[in-house]
């Protein structure tokens, strides 16, 4: 069993004004979110991740939320899965992640992906943002990643002026302020194995989510842990000098309470199951895990793609508030991890 190096949280940030939810507004959210990551890095969770989402009671814009954690903790990673690049502006967002990555002295875990559907009909055209001719919106977010990473180098690109405000440093002008290994710790979202591997060749880390396009039939650990290896030899193909890091999330509930069991009873004794996220395409989505923690072991030793990476993202049901998440992140730490490995 390979040994898992880094266990974190990741987080959709809803809120909603229910009687049985802790997070009834976006001030709610926000700052419970605060709380749970200075709570996960207390008791040893290795990273604070959290989904974004536009025209939604959900995340949105992360980087303020990513500078606040990165100013109340001093270990954990703070990340994204995953920022919809069809929505960015990716020279603003050099500057919004760079200084959030700064701000947590070199913690940030940056994911970014061409997008997913989402709540509207062609969000980005409402952020200003149109493929050009010939381009889909796929193409457009793939277009913006590949800018954001050039100008996360630090590399000189802007014609300074002859008559500044300030003086300016020789030769061509660089975005500011410049995080030194930022670039290095991106990663991409892949739902299909040819984004993997364009991911491999591009030099991002992996993130691989609890869904992915069904390429061909097979159980859903099965098809990941493929996309994982085709990964991995796309990496290593490219030449790449540093190591290659792949996530994987899974919703994982040890029931070792009654309040978990009223919960997450039932949760367990689902399947793998097919949908439709966009028109023409076919996803598989991954089940969720929820038993007492001997059979829950059992279970989880033989999902395959939880085996080939090295970094495991727990989804959390955030809106039950930052208490009984501690309780669920401490009983995967306490029950689970030790015995398989992981810790």
């Amino acid at each position: 069993m390979r040994f898992m190096k880094k266990i974190g949280f990741l987080s959709f940030g809803h809120w909603a004004n229910h009687p049985s939810y802790k997070a009834r507004t976006a001030s709610d959210t926000l700052l419970q979110s605060i709380d749970l990551a200075v709570a996960a890095e207390e008791i040893g969770v290795d990273g604070a991740y959290f989904r974004v989402h536009h025209f939604a009671r959900q995340l949105a814009s992360p980087f303020p939320l990513l500078a606040a954690i990165g100013a109340k903790t001093s270990k954990i990673e703070i990340g994204t899965g995953v920022i919809d690049m069809r929505y960015e502006n990716p020279l603003y967002m050099v500057e919004d992640a760079s200084s959030a990555d700064l701000i947590s002295e070199g913690r940030l875990q940056l994911g970014i992906s061409r997008g997913s559907p989402e709540q509207v009909i062609d969000g980005w055209r409402s952020f200003g943002y149109e493929p050009l001719e010939g381009e889909t919106d796929a193409d457009m977010g793939r277009k913006k990643a590949l800018e954001f990473l050039d100008k996360l180098k630090g590399e000189g690109f802007a014609e300074p002026n002859p008559y500044p405000m300030f003086p300016n440093p020789p030769g061509l002008l660089r975005l500011e302020p410049y995080s030194e290994g930022l670039r290095e710790r991106i990663w991409w979202g892949a739902a299909s194995n040819a984004t993997a591997v364009w991911a491999a060749e591009n030099g991002m880390h992996l993130q691989s989510s609890t869904l992915k396009y069904d390429e061909n039939g097979k159980p859903f650990h099965i098809q990941q842990a493929e996309q994982i290896r085709l990964y991995k030899e796309a990496w290593k193909k490219a030449g790449h000098t540093r190591e290659p890091r792949v996530s994987v999330s899974r919703s994982i509930f040890a029931l070792v309470s009654d309040q978990d069991k009223y919960y997450f009873g039932d949760q367990g004794k689902g399947s793998d199951s097919f949908g439709n996220i966009e028109s023409d395409k076919r996803a598989i989505f991954g089940k969720s895990y929820a038993a007492e923690p001997e059979k829950l072991i059992k279970e989880l030793a033989e999902d395959e793609a939880i085996q080939e990476a090295d970094t495991l993202l727990l989804t959390i049901p955030n809106t039950l508030g930052v208490d009984y998440n501690v309780h669920i992140l401490s009983s995967i730490l306490k029950y689970i991890a030790p015995e398989l490995g992981w810790r």
